[in-house]
């Protein structure tokens, strides 16, 4: 069964074209683009989604439609996350989407999200038995989740995403001492509060994880960035992405570094995405406070998340639909 997935985020749009013969064997990515197009840019609670970034947003997804219909997908689905989630215009938006592209965009819940992007980690990861703190970085949210094999024991969405802490802090080119100081204080924050108000729920236990041989994971386009740079990849490449291991003091070294550069010099960067320029810092500075907070010394990371989730989880109920067939 050849399935598409879409994923409408706050900072970037995802397309993931894969065939899956059956869904336990996990699936074979035929096509895989994205695009920076920043729908949470200017983003207010107020207005909503902004129009400029609305529109930049839209003409990908007519781009991404077309690459559907070129590969004959059979099974197609759309879903968004945390702006459209929040947004006043968000009808609106998904309307108008609609109309020029025909897709039926789902808005889909912290909590789903969370689970769909497990099922997509652990496809890359293994399953097996292992405890994890999956992390999550968006440009609107960054997800936090408990698993114990593919079993989640705890999932928690915060509005703490890489658009709007750039907007809100990084305002000199390079950032100055106390805009990235304020940044990291509301950072620090938010995991605090977090902490504070799960205490006794699986999450806190973490913190004691080197005894207990937790893992900590990361998905997103943040840390495979960072794996990215700390391979010096000219050419991305999900193979190599994919179970890389970031150690906390490289991951230090390289939130100083880029920090410490103007944009263009960041831009010199091959392994750097581009429009990932800015939100490369925020995103290191999210990575870093989770692992001092839950006391990690390195991640390991994952390419792959909410996309393969989405379509594992439609070829898993077309087989399903397939199976009553055959038995009716």
């Amino acid at each position: 069964m050849r399935c598409a997935s879409i994923d409408i985020g706050t900072n970037t749009l995802r397309l993931l074209v894969a065939e899956v013969e059956r869904p336990e064997a996990g699936l074979t990515p035929l096509v895989y683009k994205r695009a920076i197009t920043r729908l949470g840019g200017s983003y207010t609670d107020e207005t909503g989604i902004d129009g400029e970034a609305a529109e930049r947003t839209l003409r990908a997804l007519v781009t991404f439609r077309e690459t559907i219909d070129q590969y004959r997908v059979e099974r197609t689905k759309a879903v968004a996350t945390s702006v459209v989630r929040r947004a006043r215009n968000r009808d609106w938006f998904l309307e108008e989407a609609r109309k020029r592209t025909g897709l039926h965009i789902n808005v889909i819940s912290g909590k789903e999200e969370a689970r769909l992007s497990v099922i997509g980690v652990l496809s890359v990861v293994g399953d097996g038995t292992a405890e994890r703190l999956i992390l999550d970085i968006g440009g609107g949210s960054t997800e936090f989740i408990v698993v114990r094999g593919a079993r989640i024991l705890g999932s928690w969405s915060m509005e703490m995403g890489v658009v709007h802490l750039a907007e809100r802090h990084l305002r000199s080119d390079p950032p100055r001492h106390g805009e990235l100081k304020a940044m990291e204080e509301e950072i620090k924050g938010v995991i605090g509060n977090l902490k504070e108000n799960v205490s006794g729920d699986p999450l806190t236990s973490f913190e004691n994880n080197i005894k207990r041989h937790v893992e900590l994971v990361g998905t997103a386009g943040t840390v495979t960035t960072l794996a990215s740079i700390d391979q010096n990849l000219e050419v991305y490449d999900r193979n190599r992405i994919n179970n890389h291991v970031l150690e906390r003091g490289r991951v230090e070294d390289l939130y100083h570094f880029l920090s410490g550069l103007t944009l263009e010099e960041r831009k010199d960067i091959l392994s750097l995405e581009k429009g990932r320029e800015d939100l490369i810092i925020p995103g290191t500075a999210i990575v870093l406070a989770a692992m001092e907070a839950f006391g990690f010394d390195s991640m390991r990371v994952s390419d792959a998340g909410l996309l393969e989730g989405v379509i594992l989880e439609e070829a898993r109920g077309a087989n399903n639909i397939q199976k009553k067939e055959v038995a009716g």
